[in-house]
């Protein structure tokens, strides 16, 4: 007699899912973030059933991020104790993340991101992750489609979570393939495994602007306005994707074309739609690190056109059209003062440098690929301690880099390096115990670079993103 086999709707439509983006391929080695919350524990779920068929390899990861006492370490035993059961790898990490969102003036939700996902990426390096997998679903976008179009966003910002991302710095990827079930079809499924899962006070906590959304105005809007809401935002992230995707190469060819020596090329510039001047400007202005919102595109926009003969910029940068060319210019700055700002830059971790327009991020270095790197290139973790300062350099400074034979002045080094006076104003340096450690472009510091034994540090620059 034949035995009928009930397929679970949330297990095919991931799978499908899957397959759809392309989110995995057979002998993908792949860590899945798993907070202990029903989506992630579902996620794991989904894909440990879908292991074999997909031929992929698994691990958990769990970040603590401090913030509930008892119940964090609960949160993290829960999961650690799922991983065992399974005979999966664990891997976990912890950190203060109050404290970081204090020093670092940001919210405890854009503080716990930035943590989660620098430590992440590490994690993807060290192990060689091919791909890590988050939890999101479609609840989850429909929110921060939402909450994009309350603080104003064009496609970019509607195109909300996308199925798949490169992991900065990384050769993995962050993948999504719960995007296409909803929370409670989540919920459901768990239900009908019997398998718990943890839950965070924290999503219910009303002072956080995603919870607002969540448990007031989504609710209110399925209510009194579209009972299909959650769907409706989640159909509009698609479509402002593909306008994305159709865009970016016209895009890029353009600046390609436009851009030179001077700044980007006027010259036909009035006769391109609407839509591609728009994206121009904001890409050409947006590729020095600054910032624009829809306002700050009109302007740069009729600047090109002849319409304004200048645009102020955040940050105290203008834009001028002047010789057939948009030119950006660096605030007036007296040349003799450097550009102050200081900064503490955990490690691992990162920092904004808003002054500079450009994020520091420290990564810890395993040792098998700390060999294949530049010598010079690493610091000692045990010599630099939890954090290093982050400032601006300074008249005086004296540096050691490795490979010299003794320390010289900062200006003298940048004399030799022929780095113009301009740019020296707000050139990074960090220091441990009030030693110059790391200078940009520089070798490390010779008595405070790695030797071959115990962990490594890189201290990288890379543009600040919107």
């Amino acid at each position: 007699m034949a035995v009928c086999r009930t397929i679970n709707p949330v297990r095919e439509k991931v799978l499908r899912y899957i397959r759809e983006q392309k989110l995995m391929r057979a002998g993908d080695r792949v860590v899945v973030a798993v907070s202990g919350g029903a989506d992630s524990v579902a996620l794991l779920r989904v894909l440990l059933d879908l292991r074999p068929g997909l031929g992929i390899v698994l691990a958990v990861a769990h970040f603590n991020h401090g913030l509930r006492g008892e119940e964090s370490e609960a949160d993290q035993a829960f999961v650690a104790e799922f991983a065992s059961e399974q005979h999966i790898d664990f891997f976990a990490e912890r950190a203060d993340t109050r404290g970081y969102a204090s020093c670092h003036k940001l919210s405890i939700e854009a503080a716990g991101r930035e943590l989660r996902y620098c430590w992440l990426a590490q994690l993807a390096r060290e192990q060689r992750f091919d791909r890590v997998a988050t939890a999101h679903t479609r609840d989850d976008q429909s929110e921060t489609v939402l909450l994009k179009l309350l603080r104003g966003a064009g496609t970019r910002g509607l195109a909300g979570i996308y199925p798949a991302r490169q992991l900065a710095k990384t050769n993995s990827c962050v993948v999504r393939p719960l995007l296409c079930a909803s929370r409670a079809e989540v919920e459901s499924y768990l239900e009908s495994l019997g398998q718990s899962w943890r839950e965070d006070a924290t999503n219910l906590d009303r002072r956080f602007l995603r919870n607002r959304v969540r448990h007031e105005l989504l609710p209110l809007l399925e209510q009194e306005y579209n009972p299909k809401i959650r769907e409706v935002l989640s159909d509009t992230s698609e479509i402002a994707r593909g306008e994305e995707e159709y865009w970016q190469p016209i895009v890029d060819q353009q600046i390609r074309l436009r851009t030179n020596v001077e700044g980007l090329a006027i010259d036909g510039f009035a006769d391109l739609p609407l839509a591609l001047q728009r994206r121009v400007v904001k890409r050409f202005v947006e590729n020095k690190g600054i910032a624009l919102d829809f306002e700050h595109v009109e302007k740069v926009r009729r600047c090109v056109l002849g319409e304004l003969p200048c645009a102020e910029l955040p940050r105290s940068w203008l834009v001028v059209a002047e010789g057939g060319s948009l030119q950006l210019r660096a605030p007036a700055q007296d040349p003799s003062q450097p550009i102050a700002y200081e900064y503490l830059l955990p490690v691992p971790g990162e920092v904004r440098i808003v002054e500079l327009g450009v994020t520091l991020r420290a990564q810890i270095v395993g040792a098998e690929f700390a060999r294949e790197l530049p010598a010079g290139e690493l610091l000692a973790a045990d010599l630099l301690g939890g954090e290093v300062l982050i400032r601006n350099w300074q008249p005086g400074d004296r540096f050691h880099p490795a490979h010299s034979r003794s320390g010289e002045k900062l200006k003298r080094l940048f004399g030799e390096k022929r780095i113009p006076a301009q740019e020296r104003l707000g050139w990074p340096v960090a220091l441990c115990d009030d030693q110059i450690v790391w200078v940009r472009g520089f070798p490390v510091d010779k008595r405070y670079s790695w030797s071959g034994d115990g962990g490594a540090v890189r201290i990288e620059v890379e543009a600040v993103e919107d």
